[in-house]
């Protein structure tokens, strides 16, 4: 299996998947760290709201061309041997895995700030859109399309 970096509808892609790719890379033998983000549900807002559930949509062309954009920027860093990152499109209830991120290089120490510069990254420029379904303090069931600043 050899699936490239982009937006996959939930169900077709897993952390498995995302470690088979690395692990067969012809270049593999270079790898002497792999750093992983796991973006997940979270059960509650920072109002305070219970989650439901959350609904995943993107502009998906576009969204792969970024984040593959992205990857390309990033595995041009020194040490580093790979980039990936893979988002999850569909209906999430808290808990559930949304995102892998994935960064393998030479060393742990050019590991994690690319890392986190990936995940900075996809989170302001790839269009992936995040309808949420909460219960409010009050009881009341809402739903609202959240912008990724209001995630802080």
């Amino acid at each position: 299996m050899n699936i490239q970096t982009g937006v996959h509808k939930k169900g077709t892609f897993s952390l498995l998947d995302l470690m088979e790719n690395v692990k067969k890379r012809h270049d593999s033998q270079k790898i002497g760290g792999i750093g992983l983000f796991v973006g997940v549900v979270r059960g509650e807002t920072m109002k305070e709201e219970k989650v439901q559930k959350l609904e995943l949509e993107a502009y998906e062309e576009k969204a792969n061309e970024v984040l593959a954009k992205i990857c390309d920027d990033l595995k041009k860093k020194e040490g580093i041997v790979d980039v990936q990152i893979h988002h999850l499109l569909g209906e999430f209830s808290a808990g559930e895995e949304l995102v892998y991120v994935m960064v393998a290089g030479s060393h742990r120490k050019n590991v994690f700030p690319v890392l986190e510069e990936a995940v900075e990254r996809y989170k302001k420029e790839a269009p992936i859109f995040k309808k949420e379904y909460v219960i409010t303090a009050k009881g009341k069931a809402s739903a609202h399309w959240v912008a990724e600043k209001e995630n802080y």
